[in-house]
């Protein structure tokens, strides 16, 4: 999907008392102490099948962090987790995710997620298409897919595969396999080599696609309605509900000023729009549908 390349860089207050602090204290007893600072969140970014490490991506990670940090007033470290299993693991501690939407369905009932935003990545629109790509002339409808392996990175939701993506298409085959991979190009290859491959590409692997040598070979046999390509969640109850209000009001607000526009830019993100919930409410029936 997108290289999520993110970092953390947390704003530090020290609250210190001195004696003329003190000497005010005994002096105006009634006047209130000094707040607390707002406790620190932890925010997880997690793309299961986008390249990358951790470690490669904290720098912007940190980037990030510091840019909503500052808008928001509240201290928040965010983490790139690579894989499907690390980011279950580290969202059980969290309190925020950005996460894609394989994800959010695949765990939103476990983890107790709640979607919040939409994100929207560099010059894509709000709400992306998926699309199956076959040997040209080889698949006209779903039936055609038997004994065929669906390639994808998204392949460790199956239930996104077959319900939000290809539900419309009909129903896959008993004999169709699911493949994890993020190898885009081989399959390609193979596929418009005449192998029984068709490969799940995203909007913008899709828009690459024509640049590509074996393109004349390949077309396109599905599509998925639009959907959002990732979404920013909170999780369970554990961030307060004003303490939210700070973060999504500095989210929205990245785009305005040159420190928001270079930690969008270190995502590779223009900025983040308010879910739509009708289409999430139709991509998590069909999810749903495809998981019985």
């Amino acid at each position: 999907m997108y290289v999520w390349n993110q970092a953390r860089s947390l704003l530090r207050w020290a609250f210190t008392r001195c004696g003329v602090a003190t000497a005010l204290m005994a002096i105006a007893p009634a006047a209130h102490t000094a707040r607390a600072a707002p406790a620190s969140q932890t925010m997880v970014v997690c793309s299961p099948g986008s390249p990358g490490t951790t470690d490669e991506a904290q720098p912007r990670m940190d980037m990030f962090a510091a840019a909503v940090s500052a808008r928001s007033g509240t201290p928040i470290t965010a983490v790139y987790e690579p894989s499907d299993e690390g980011g279950v693991a580290r969202l059980a501690t969290a309190s925020l995710a950005l996460v894609s939407l394989p994800f959010f369905l695949a765990h939103e009932q476990a983890l107790g997620l709640h979607a919040r935003l939409q994100v929207v990545a560099r010059g894509r629109p709000a709400l992306e298409r998926w699309v199956l790509v076959a040997q040209k002339g080889r698949i006209k409808a779903a039936a055609g897919l038997a004994g065929f392996s669906i390639v994808s990175s998204v392949a460790f939701a199956p239930a996104f595969i077959r319900g939000p993506v290809l539900g419309g298409f009909g129903a896959l085959p008993a004999s169709t396999t699911l493949v994890s991979s993020t190898a885009v190009l081989s399959a390609l290859r193979r596929a418009a080599d005449g192998a029984p491959v068709a490969v799940l590409l995203d909007a913008t692997q899709e828009a690459s696609l024509a640049a590509l040598p074996l393109g004349s070979r390949l077309e396109v046999v599905a599509r998925s309605p639009a959907l959002p390509a990732a979404l920013v969640a909170t999780i369970d109850a554990r961030l307060p509900a004003k303490t939210w209000t700070g973060i999504e009001a500095a989210l929205r607000g990245l785009g305005s000023d040159q420190a928001g526009r270079a930690a969008l830019g270190a995502l590779q993100l223009s900025g983040f729009v308010a879910v739509d919930d009708k289409v999430l409410g139709a991509a998590r029936k069909a999810f749903a549908d495809a998981s019985r």
